[in-house]
């Protein structure tokens, strides 16, 4: 653990992932002193602390990189159209020595507490270390899902084996060759694992809440040539992603969904749909956010895909979503998911049916009896957006709690500042797109160069603090509920509107008019001298 300096600092960032390092780079070429910290012994964010089996990627490797230096996109190959979590783990260990940013980070070091001083207009943090220290600035770099969430069943201490959550798998692993093991969620993580580990436990019993659609990955290893292909389109990548609706380089389909004949209407689906990639989501028929008709048509072409990989049509029924269309849940990519349930060893529970009771010493108990484990596996998600600001204890001006104000209503401003935290920056935050409706890398590289600008701005014009007025957060929030409330995803019960956490605020949690819009109300707030900001 590397000591934090004992002098007061310009900035502190949070987290050491994607968004803290590219960050860090950022700021220190403003001159400014600079300070990471993050809980983990390395960097990488979510790819540090998920490495669960069979994580990776579903946004390809072309998209899922930093920008900023042609250096690194010429040096840098990637192996495979979607990285594996060891993969882009290398990755960020690579930028991190490539550009110094190890001297500046401190590692195994949580903050627990921030706190606006009124009086010198500066940010004092207190870590988990018992060390303190002073900032102008502080700019939370923790991601949108990073926050796990543990289910409220009695008796885990009774448990006798093992009790594993995904988004904290031990870096050593977890031995699983033999065991029977329990798999509690299937959203996007809990389908790698259970598609990873099936061939390799004695038996695997699947716990499934909430019956989820997911989309054949095909997966390439590249060779020289394709990096030299992919390559020689990355100024066209670059420009592309800021144009499309979801920062992904592939425009949607620009054709109203029912101005096709139905057979023109089937061949668009099988064509994105046999890409092997999220297209038939992000940049397919949009209408799948906001049309009932066409969301349900698009859905039943999916279910189809689903029935047709399950041999038994009682467990098929399980598995195909009936209380949400396509696309206004979180749609993960899958390689053999479905094809597990066709295993002699693979047990699917419907807890909708048979809930789970308790755990006891020797597995869980279900409504109908006992299911006996030697390992239990918790992919039961994140509390999104929120948990990991409210974990810290932030306190802003006149002592006010960021935990208890958004106990009743989580407000920002475009996702990048709160009213009443004066110099704090927030990315992966609620109301703007990163946290779902955007492919990480492109929102977050963007939110790092306004959040840079901006400080920029302030230095330059003799100015120490900047905040949303209250006007201006109600206006931001009354836009985003607008177009929220003219979709199908707020009116699906997801972790995209907080669902998933018992007494959370029910509202849409990421920006949903698409990239260009929000680069475009980030851009002119800029561009009007930060126009419904108060300046110091």
């Amino acid at each position: 653990m590397t000591a934090l300096p004992n002098e007061p600092l310009d900035a502190v960032i949070i987290g050491a992932g994607f968004t803290g390092l590219y960050q860090l780079w950022a700021l220190r070429r403003l001159g400014l002193r600079v300070r990471v910290l993050d809980a983990a012994s390395g960097v990488g964010g979510t790819w540090y602390w998920n490495c669960y089996p069979g994580a990776r990627t579903d946004s390809p490797s072309n998209i899922y990189q930093y920008w900023f230096s042609d250096e690194l996109l010429e040096e840098w190959d990637w192996k495979e159209r979607y990285p594996g979590q060891a993969e882009s783990e290398r990755y960020f260990n690579h930028v991190a020595d490539r550009f110094d940013l190890r001297r500046d980070i401190s590692f195994n070091t949580r903050v627990d507490a921030a706190t606006w001083d009124d009086a010198t207009q500066r940010w004092n943090l207190a870590t988990d270390t018992g060390e303190t220290v002073n900032a102008q600035f502080v700019i939370t770099a923790l991601g949108p899902l990073s926050a796990p969430v543990v289910p409220p069943f009695e008796g885990h201490e009774k448990f006798r084996g093992r009790l594993v959550h995904t988004a904290r798998w031990p870096r050593e692993g977890v031995d699983l060759k033999g065991k029977r093991v329990g798999v509690i969620g299937t959203g996007a993580t809990g389908i790698q694992v259970i598609q990873t580990i099936a061939a390799e436990v004695a038996h695997l019993s699947v716990f499934q809440r909430t019956a989820n659609y997911a989309v054949p990955m095909t997966n390439t290893r590249y060779t020289d040539a394709d990096r030299a292909a992919i390559r020689a389109r990355y100024p066209h990548t670059r420009e592309a992603i800021w144009t499309t609706f979801v920062g992904f380089d592939e425009q949607g389909e620009t054709r109203p969904y029912f101005s096709l004949p139905p057979e023109e209407r089937r061949a668009t689906l099988e064509r994105l749909w046999a890409d092997g990639s999220l297209r038939i989501w992000v940049a397919g028929f949009m209408e799948i956010f906001f049309d009932p008709a066409a969301s349900e048509e698009i859905s039943d072409f999916v279910r189809e895909k689903i029935r047709a990989r399950i041999h038994d049509p009682k467990i098929a029924e399980k598995l195909v979503p009936r209380d949400h269309g396509f696309g206004t849940r979180r749609v993960p990519l899958e390689n053999g998911y479905f094809d597990v349930y066709n295993r002699d060893n693979v047990d699917l529970i419907d807890l909708r049916e048979t809930p789970i009771e308790c755990l006891t010493a020797d597995g869980i108990r279900t409504s109908v009896g006992e299911v006996s484990l030697d390992v239990i596996v918790l992919a039961t998600g994140f509390d999104a957006g929120t948990g990991a600001l409210t974990a810290i204890d932030i306190r802003g001006r006149g002592g006010r709690s960021l935990r208890d104000e958004w106990k009743r209503e989580v407000r920002t401003t475009m996702g990048l500042q709160i009213h009443g935290y004066p110099n704090l920056f927030t990315t992966s935050a609620p109301y703007a797109p990163a946290a779902a409706f955007c492919n990480a890398p492109t929102c977050l590289q963007h939110q790092v160069q306004w959040i840079t600008e901006c400080i920029g701005y302030l230095r330059a014009n003799g100015r120490k603090c900047i905040e949303p007025s209250a006007q201006a957060e109600q206006s931001w929030l009354t836009h985003h509920d607008e177009l929220a409330d003219q979709t199908l995803v707020a009116k699906t019960k997801s972790w995209y509107t907080g669902a998933n956490i018992e007494g959370k605020h029910n509202r849409l949690l990421s920006y949903i008019g698409g990239v260009p819009a929000y680069r475009e109300a980030c851009e002119k707030v800029k561009q009007q001298h930060y126009e419904g900001f108060e300046l110091a």
